[in-house]
């Protein structure tokens, strides 16, 4: 497959994230205030999306209370900057065993297991133009840790989110999370054109080389619309491998951490520096009008209560 590079380039910026990372650096916003202002603050800087997690605003740890999504929401709907609202919806899925020779009983320490309905609440409530579907079940980095979505899941919270009017944004880790990503389209679980983030180097799905990233993009169909990055110091290089891949791209502190060697980033910062990095290239970096036309949004109120 020829490379043919996007020239309208939409960027997501992912704002905190649901990894440790909130006492390594003192930008990862933690409360509601925090994150929203760092939203409004990456759009100024050129993102048209934001990627939003919450936590807990004393502890900085990964949270799925509603009613911190909701000030969220409502503190990004109610400033005078336009944005794309993206929630996660991949709380909820933690499964933690115990050792290799007693998995069982699951570690109370971090599995964290909940239905659909309850996955999708603060989606149903908050009225995001998207949110995240988590689209495999995967070992995710820690020795006894599985990132669980599994077929009958997946399913089901497909089928709300298209019920909702809430385009989701499927999160493939791997060439097979986009297999089945495929199923769901094809079953009418999603609708197509469908939204893909293709997450590299998280480990462990698809490693971050460009060899696997065009195997990725070359497994998502024509009409789909794709997105992707990479972690850490890779970050940036995923900036000019999306775009000329024809992608658009996502960066933010919920991936990487720092600007420069041994310089800490503001997520405004790592946005300012993919827009010269896509204008670099000769491309264009879109607005969120312009997104809501691509991707078929629509803004809509929350639910009252």
């Amino acid at each position: 497959m020829p490379l043919e590079m996007n020239r309208e380039v939409f960027i997501t910026c992912a704002l905190t994230g649901s990894g440790s990372t909130q006492d390594r650096s003192p930008h990862v916003p933690r409360s509601p205030a925090e994150i929203a202002a760092a939203a409004i603050d990456a759009a100024k800087a050129g993102a048209a999306i934001v990627h939003a997690h919450v936590r807990e605003p004393d502890t900085g740890k990964p949270s799925r209370r509603v009613e911190l999504y909701r000030e969220v929401t409502e503190r990004i709907r109610d400033s005078e900057v336009d944005v794309v609202l993206n929630l996660t919806a991949g709380m909820g899925g933690d499964l933690v065993l115990g050792s290799p020779e007693a998995p069982l009983p699951l570690s109370e320490a971090g599995t964290d297991m909940i239905g659909a309905e309850a996955r999708v609440e603060h989606i149903r409530q908050c009225r995001p133009e998207i949110c995240t579907l988590d689209c495999g079940t995967m070992n995710f980095a820690e020795a006894d840790y599985v990132m669980v979505n599994t077929p009958g899941m997946l399913t089901a919270m497909g089928r709300a989110m298209t019920a909702m009017g809430v385009k989701p944004e499927i999160e493939a880790f791997d060439t097979g999370h986009l297999w089945y990503a495929k199923e769901l389209v094809a079953q009418g679980v999603l609708e197509a054109p469908a939204l893909v983030q293709l997450c590299m180097g998280v480990p462990w799905g698809a490693p971050d080389d460009l060899n696997t990233l065009m195997a990725m993009v070359n497994n998502v169909p024509e009409d789909w619309v794709f997105s992707a990055f990479a972690l850490g110091r890779h970050q940036m290089p995923y900036v000019a491998a999306a775009v000329l891949a024809g992608g658009n791209v996502r960066v933010g502190l919920e991936d990487n951490l720092m600007l420069d060697r041994g310089v800490l980033a503001t997520n405004a910062q790592l946005v300012e520096r993919a827009v010269g990095i896509i204008e670099n290239l000769g491309a264009r970096v879109i607005g969120p009008d312009e997104v809501r036309a691509k991707l078929g949004l629509t803004k809509r109120a929350p639910v009252a209560g």
